[in-house]
Parts: structure tokens; sequence; C-alpha cells
């Protein structure tokens, strides 16, 4: 090949490529089209279609006039696009951003949202998968921002269904804990089994883990020869839950969740993980 066709062809490519970036200049739609696109996409449901939009909208057209109701629909394209992680951070870049926004709590509401939704995934939903036996990383939070929007704004209209969803997440957090003190009265680790009833009955005394919490926490301690502090979480308990299976028909304690089982020494040492086989 002669360097004067080398020289022509590799002129021709620099032209080809100065044109399609001409060409795709030109095609650089106008504001108010990507935004209509955008609404008339989320109004049928194709919510792909609408992010993409509000994608091309951010780029072109980052300070324009619909840059900040583009940021907020991005955040909802995203959310029903099964999008968590992509929400949320949609939503920080709005709070960043916006922070005097009136729509500062629809924004915390879809972030705490997100969140609350990714230990609940469709596989969550319809698998057999035990919620208290998950990381709570992601439901701590978004009691965070549930409780941020329900502290700056009360008065929200979505107050009330993160208010509800802040209850969820206790409950949730309390199975979890409760969840780690079964196990450690498996392993006859009863000190850390007491541990952990003890915060839940301390950190979440509404919750429905309650009430199998000061159980634990009243036969740990009497096994541990911690008489006092048993007889007063008997009393805790007796007061709040009357009607306790933990009760015989006499109101005396009758509980027997610690069971002393004869375990081999592979399985002490193991802490069970590989029997006694």
């Amino acid at each position: 090949m002669s360097s004067g066709f080398r020289l022509l062809l590799i002129a021709s490519l620099f032209a080809l490529v100065a044109g399609c970036s001409s060409k795709q200049q030109e095609e650089v739609l106008p504001e108010e089209t990507y935004y209509d696109n955008a609404r008339k996409a989320m109004n049928s449901g194709n919510f792909n279609q609408a992010e993409q939009n509000l994608d091309f909208l951010e780029t072109y057209y980052p300070f324009g006039r619909y840059a900040e109701q583009a940021q907020l629909d991005l955040i909802y394209a995203r959310y029903q696009n099964f999008d968590l992680e992509g929400a949320r951070a949609a939503a920080d870049r709005f709070l960043r951003l916006n922070p005097q926004s009136e729509n500062v709590d629809y924004a915390l509401y879809m972030r705490g949202l997100a969140s609350y939704n990714l230990d609940i995934n469709l596989a969550g939903r319809y698998l057999p998968i035990d919620l208290s036996e998950r990381d709570p990383g992601e439901q701590r939070r978004a009691f965070r921002d549930f409780s941020a929007l329900l502290s700056q704004y009360p008065d929200s209209e979505y107050a009330p269904d993160a208010r509800q969803r802040m209850i969820a997440i206790r409950n949730r957090l309390a199975e979890l804990e409760l969840h780690a003190a079964r196990y450690y009265i498996r392993r006859e680790a009863y000190l850390a089994a007491n541990n952990r009833a003890r915060y839940v009955v301390e950190n979440f005394p509404k919750a429905p883990a309650t009430e199998e919490a000061l159980i634990i926490m009243a036969e740990t301690y009497q096994f541990l020869g911690v008489k006092q502090a048993a007889r007063d979480a008997i009393a805790l308990l007796s007061t709040n839950y009357p009607d306790s299976d933990a009760f015989d028909e006499n109101m005396e304690f009758q509980s027997n969740r610690i069971k002393r089982e004869n375990r081999s020494l592979t399985s002490v040492v193991t802490f069970g993980l590989f029997g006694d086989d």
C-alpha cells in the first residue's frame, strides 16, 4: 500500500468519524421533547424507555428547566425497573444537588424504600428464605432514611407508610437477634444467648420477639446462676405476657429451652458445625 493511498484512507476515516459525530450532534432533541417522551413512557409503563430519555435529559440539559423533576422521575423509573441500587444512587444525587427542594421528603422516602426492598427482592418473595437470617445492613439504612423523613417532615404524605415500614424493620431486627440467641443456645453458649436476648428486650421492647427474648433471658440467667436477674426477667414476662406458654396454670415459670446435650469433643471444638459423626 502506497503512502499516498494510506494518507487518503486515514483522511477518509477522519472525515467519516467527524461526519458521524456531527450527525449525532444534530440528533440531540430539544429538552422538552426528552421530558415529554419520558413522561409518556412512564405513563404507559415503559420504564426502560423513560429512563433512557431521562438520562439523555440529564446529559444534554443538566441545568435545564426540567432538571430537578427529571432527577425525581429517574429515581422512580429505576425503582420500577427493579434497579434498586440505581434508584438509591439517583436519590443520593438528588439530595446532594437539591438540599432545599420541597421534594426532599420524596427522595428520602424512595431512598429508604429502595434499601428496604433490597432485602426483600423477588427471590425472597417467592422462595422460602428466612429474612431473620439475612444481613440487616440494608434494613438499618432504610430505617435511618425513614427516621430522617419522620423527623424532618412529620406531616409528609409519605410519613404514614414510612412509619409502618419502620415497625416492620424493628420487628425483623429483633427477630434477627432472637435467631442468633437460639443459635447460641444450640451451641451451649448461654452467656452469648443471654446477651442477644437482652439486646432485644432493651432495644425492641414492642417487637413480637420480645416475649421469647424474656423467656431466654430468664432461663439463661437461671442456668448461669444469676438468680435475682432471672427473677426480674420472669416478673417482667408475667407483667407483660401473663398468658405466655412459659407459665403453668399456677403462673410458675416452666420453660425448658435449655437442654444439655452429650456432645463429643469434636462437636464442642467445632461449635457443632461438623456434628458428632
